[in-house]
């Protein structure tokens, strides 16, 4: 082989690698481009999805909103914001405010052990009883069945106040009572079954729209903040107040929760 022909062998050669370098070195740019084009699509796409999750937690929820909505009152209630809610005989001369949060089983138990020496107290004019309804359970346990059972409550007072009081047991029964981390009452529908016990709420079909419909949400937020805001330290359900003064049980501190410790400390406060 001629030394020319050898030069231009070398000279081919070196044009094939660099045909070939840059042949590669185009599809090494293609490829990434098309990573460069994925990864902004996807930065995209995480950022879309974040911020739509951003916007969506910085969105009020349902309770929120309805902090902003027109007070709806329901019947058979009196005071600032129509959240006085007094039961038994105007003749009676003393007021028990009573204290509940519907989720709270203590106040359950309470309803079922001492609930009809209080009901009968009542219709004797022993005294009145003014309810308060909490929510706070809600909140430290998660979930919203406090507010809607406490608007379901406020359906039934605008029946009667007796279909209220009637409801309010039927709610705290064994039977219908969930346990605290089970949130049955935010649903509607079973709010309504525990109501179909109550003869006067069975089949009544405008209890059930204003349950359905949310009528007394905005009152059930404005009862609560009167329990938030009381005057009498009360934090925990169920709480008893007479004159401005606690009922407390034999143990001194905490409500009284059986029918003769009831007796003794509504007894003692009455007298004072």
């Amino acid at each position: 082989m001629s030394k020319r022909n050898s030069q231009q062998a070398k000279t081919a050669a070196r044009e094939r690698l660099r045909i070939e370098r840059e042949r590669q070195a185009k599809k090494d740019r293609t490829k990434r481009q098309a990573i460069v084009a994925s990864s902004i699509v996807g930065v995209l796409a995480i950022v879309g999805v974040g911020a739509y999750f951003i916007k969506q937690a910085s969105e009020p929820s349902y309770w929120d909103a309805a902090k902003d909505e027109a007070l709806v009152a329901p019947k058979n209630t009196t005071g600032k914001d129509n959240t006085t809610v007094t039961l038994g005989k105007d003749s009676a001369k003393k007021t028990v405010i009573a204290y509940e949060d519907s989720r709270c089983p203590v106040c359950a138990a309470f309803e079922q052990t001492v609930g009809p020496t209080v009901k009968k107290d009542l219709d004797d004019g022993k005294y009145k009883l003014q309810y308060v309804g909490a929510t706070f359970l809600d909140t430290n346990l998660q979930g919203e069945g406090s507010k809607n059972a406490l608007s379901a409550l406020g359906s039934a007072l605008n029946v009667s106040k007796d279909a209220f009081w009637d409801f309010k047991e039927a709610l705290y029964s064994k039977k219908w009572h969930p346990e605290e981390t089970d949130d049955k009452f935010k649903d509607d529908a079973y709010l309504i079954k525990v109501a179909n016990t109550v003869p006067e709420l069975k089949d009544n079909k405008a209890f059930q729209k204003d349950v359905k419909d949310g009528t007394f949400d905005k009152w059930a937020l404005t009862m609560s903040k009167k329990f938030d805001d009381n005057k009498y330290g009360v934090q925990g359900t169920p709480s008893f107040v007479v004159d401005g003064k606690k009922l407390t049980g034999s143990d001194g501190q905490n409500a009284p929760s059986t029918v003769a410790d009831w007796n003794t400390a509504v007894d003692k406060a009455l007298k004072g």
